[in-house]
């Protein structure tokens, strides 16, 4: 992440300041095949970005069998793609990646100096930047992400275009925590928006495409925001939902002053110290931990495993 890209997130002046906390990440996805696959080409989207409250300090990436892996250009959103080709026959195909991360990221707090949806609307079309990093590509629908009149209807109960536009996006994240059920049975990695909202059940995925698409309904720009949640919670706090894996929440562009806010859906809290961004895209299509084309017969199991530990001085 370039610091032209950085910029464009400001943080917030109105906050609830925290400590920094550093973070030893380790992710594992394991693929196993039923016959032997001649060849893979992925992508690889598991560098954590550098974003204003985040500094990756190192990061580490091992293929077994050894892969060749190169860096590659990020097509759509806001991420480090690595490209791993795999040449010789394999029956299983472990990625691992280690990463140490640096969170300084305060607790928004909504103040009066902030602009209301109507205002952020009107701003988000006016910005010149066309980037991965500016409002513009966030505001209209995208392929898993179609806009739908029932969802826009129920975030719109929340969504007064004279509400501050933090206030307004922290009660509609609350509300579909309130409203959902966490289910991992419920949908699976294509299921779309309005199935989901549909049943009021499903996994963080389905959390923030519900939000964008009621967002992106309601003329506001959101994007959707890749990575993890601390597995340990500090002492005396309920353990986060979302933390044996890779975690999907919501970024709600606020105006040139403010920037991105982050909003947690499925805990129905804002992106803070908790949460490392790994990746920022329209929808999980351009910003998947892992995908690309496998060439190969029978069937595929693939088993991933997440640890995000913070580090005790």
């Amino acid at each position: 992440m370039n610091a032209t890209l950085a910029s464009a997130a400001i943080s917030g002046e109105s906050a609830a300041v925290t400590s920094p906390i550093r973070y030893d990440i380790h992710h594992v996805t394991r693929f196993d095949y039923g016959n032997a696959v001649k060849f893979a080409r992925c992508n690889l989207r598991l560098r954590p970005i550098d974003w204003p409250g985040q500094r990756v300090e190192s990061f580490a990436l091992t293929v077994a069998p050894a892969g060749r892996v190169q860096p590659a250009r990020a097509e759509a959103g806001l991420a480090h793609v690595e490209r791993l080709v795999i040449e010789e026959p394999v029956r299983s195909l472990t990625i691992e990646s280690r990463a140490r991360v640096t969170i300084a990221r305060d607790v928004p707090v909504p103040a009066a100096t902030d602009p209301s949806l109507a205002e952020v609307a009107t701003l988000a079309r006016g910005v010149a930047d066309l980037s991965a990093a500016g409002p513009a590509a966030y505001l209209y629908p995208s392929p898993l992400i179609p806009l739908d009149p029932a969802i826009a209807a129920y975030c719109r109960e929340e969504l007064d275009p004279g509400r501050n536009a933090l206030e307004a996006g922290i009660a509609l994240a609350r509300r579909i925590q309130r409203d959902f059920t966490f289910d991992p049975t419920a949908t699976l990695v294509d299921t779309p928006p309005h199935q989901a909202f549909r049943q009021r059940r499903g996994v963080c995925q389905d959390f923030a495409q519900v939000m964008i698409a009621g967002l992106r309904g309601c003329g506001l720009p959101a994007a959707y925001a890749s990575g993890y949640i601390r597995t340990l919670p500090p002492p005396g706090q309920e353990r986060l939902v979302g933390a044996d894996a890779t975690h999907a929440w919501v970024l709600l562009w606020c105006g040139p002053a403010r920037g991105w806010i982050g909003l947690d859906p499925t805990n129905g809290i804002w992106m803070a110290s908790d949460h490392v961004l790994v990746a920022i895209g329209r929808d999980y299509a351009e910003i998947a931990p892992v995908d690309g084309v496998v060439l190969g017969s029978g069937a595929q199991a693939m088993h991933v495993s997440v640890d995000v530990a913070p580090l005790t001085d």
